[in-house]
């Protein structure tokens, strides 16, 4: 999914997108960020042409891809969160990053402390109180996770969870008033690729709801646990490849 975050800035509205360089999809993902303005929603929408976070050097951690660039405003600056690959091979660990500009055109600085998560397939972030916090969705050691970091940077661990919304993208109404009390979030929309199969890759967009504002208290939302019906379970049933190789194994032991 290529998030194009849209927001304000003064009277030109700003969308960063992951743009495919050099013409053609490479191993890797290679996409740096790129960024095009607007005066209106509706356009024309001007392509800036220019890299503004460009992918890392030979052997950094964000050498194969920079994707899902997603903007906050903090500190008077605008912070950019995305991830990376690690190791060309997105079935395994992602991690995120943080750039910093004092103009969405840049230049921006990447973080030293880069990565500033460890886990997570998507971008998900949002002020909160006077930090910000992140939900880890999918892949990695801290995966099903909402992590806060008070800084902005060095991010601890809040709370485990389950059940959270795939490639969430949530209304966070005060992403770029550069507060500093965040009030969190409620609701978003997130998205679903195995609504048929792989091959025909067909998605579909979701609203998702949730408490994790400090302007809502929905006790409902605040259980610590997620209840699934028995059919649920049924259906994580073996594939015909690992029935056999469990067949095998018990004809071996019957013969020993």
């Amino acid at each position: 999914m290529l998030r194009r975050p849209i927001f304000w800035c003064g009277r030109v509205i700003l969308s960063l997108f992951q743009g495919i360089y050099g013409g053609q999809w490479h191993k890797g993902d290679d996409c740096p960020v790129a960024v095009s303005y607007a005066h209106s929603p509706d356009g024309p929408w001007t392509a800036y042409n220019k890299i503004v976070i460009a992918n890392g050097k030979e052997g950094e951690w964000d050498q194969f891809s920079i994707h899902d660039p997603y903007p906050l405003v903090r500190d008077g600056k605008i912070y950019i969160y995305y991830k990376s690959d690690f190791d060309g091979d997105p079935r395994l660990v992602r991690m995120q990053g943080l750039a910093i500009a004092d103009n969405p055109l840049g230049p921006f600085v990447k973080h030293p402390l880069n990565p500033v998560i460890n886990s997570g397939h998507e971008t998900t972030l949002f002020p909160f109180m006077g930090g910000v916090a992140a939900l880890v969705i999918r892949d990695g050691n801290e995966h099903n996770t909402i992590q806060y970091a008070e800084d902005g940077v060095n991010f601890e661990l809040a709370a485990i969870t389950s059940h959270m919304p795939i490639a969430a993208g949530p209304f966070v109404e005060d992403a770029f008033t550069n507060t500093t009390n965040g009030r969190g979030i409620s609701w978003g929309i997130s998205h679903l690729t195995n609504v048929t199969t792989w091959a025909e890759n067909h998605a579909m967009l979701l609203r998702f709801d949730c408490d994790l504002s400090l302007d809502l208290n929905d006790q409902e939302m605040k259980k610590h646990h997620v209840y699934f019906k028995p059919d649920f379970y049924f259906k994580q049933k073996l594939s015909e490849k690992q029935r056999q190789r469990i067949d095998k194994e018990n004809e071996k032991r019957a013969a020993q």
